[in-house]
């Protein structure tokens, strides 16, 4: 994978020219003074967006203060409105998803600049989009600097079974796997035929040698039969989930096996979730856990345990 198929797969990049298949969004270039405060330290939210937001401010020193982003803040609530009072927020690539365990509805709703630096600010994807975009890239280090942005989404509700992930290898749809890949839907099975051709039609007719690449993913959201939206692109290669597949099966030369047996010829793989025994924890549900416990839990720093196992018990 190169530092180019990345950068295609970033918002500014291909939004323009898929804008009328997508969902509405508005762009925000991030000044410099708030990528800082994004790569610093702690939750902490300046107390501008926190008053804004109708809660209560806190104390404290002067050394400490937040910085506040008064220009900033009022160009998001500006575009919010715009976008219809709610939306969802992500940088050049990634959305905070690994953060909504720290929202009011374990979400990415986001009604007011509070809501969404908070969901910035704890979210590890959003850390990796701004301190090591390109690390698994063959050409990492030619690159020139990135242009941050801020990308507001208008906000709709969406059914998480009806989220789709698709494989596109040399301008070919070569597989499509069930997005929320450890929960189980029972209506997937029965409407799978409709799903594949509906989903090969909307690429067909509306991706198909249009994108930058001849080898990408996208995500899409099948709203109801016949209607499907686009959701995003990303690089095809090992930095992006394969969900159901492996990538080993994506880049081999024949087509991999679908959920139901062999894949029809000249029809992608299309797999799922068959049964409610194949249902796994979120992905994201460790995100929400201290790393202390992360870290007894996986062994991932021995320390830690040898001074649990010490502790003395005191009565």
């Amino acid at each position: 994978m190169k530092i180019s198929q990345v950068i295609n797969c970033s918002f500014s990049s291909w939004y323009p020219a898929f804008h009328d298949i997508s969902i509405p969004s508005l762009v925000i270039p991030l000044p410099n003074e708030f990528i800082e405060y994004l790569n610093s330290d702690g939750v902490a939210l300046p107390d501008s967006a926190v008053h804004d937001s109708g809660g209560a401010g806190y104390d404290s020193d002067d050394t400490n203060q937040v910085p506040a982003f008064p220009e900033f803040e009022t160009e998001i609530k500006d575009n919010i409105e715009k976008l219809g009072g709610k939306v969802f927020p992500k940088l050049n690539w990634s959305s905070p998803q690994d953060a909504t365990w720290i929202s009011f509805d374990k979400t990415l709703k986001c009604t007011c600049p509070c809501d969404l630096y908070l969901l910035l600010k704890s979210s590890d994807f959003i850390t990796h989009d701004l301190t090591e975009p390109f690390t698994h890239c063959e050409d990492c280090g030619t690159q020139d600097p990135i242009k941050y942005e801020l990308v507001l989404r208008k906000w709709i509700d969406i059914q998480p079974g009806m989220e789709f992930r698709c494989f596109v290898r040399d301008n070919n749809l070569i597989a499509i796997s069930q997005r929320h890949h450890t929960q189980f839907y029972e209506f997937i099975g029965k409407e799978s035929k409709d799903i594949v051709t509906d989903i090969k039609v909307f690429y067909e007719e509306n991706i198909k040698g249009k994108f930058l690449d001849e080898s990408f993913v996208f995500d899409v959201y099948r709203k109801e039969k016949g209607m499907v939206i686009l959701l995003d692109f990303n690089p095809f290669g090992h930095v992006t989930d394969s969900q159901l597949y492996k990538w080993k099966e994506l880049t081999a030369e024949t087509i991999p096996d679908s959920s139901d047996g062999p894949t029809e010829p000249d029809q992608p793989s299309f797999r799922y979730v068959q049964t409610k025994d194949c249902i796994q924890p979120s992905p994201y549900a460790g995100f929400g856990m201290p790393i202390d416990f992360m870290d007894l839990a996986t062994g991932q720093d021995p320390s830690k345990l040898m001074d649990f196992l010490s502790l003395v018990r005191y009565t």
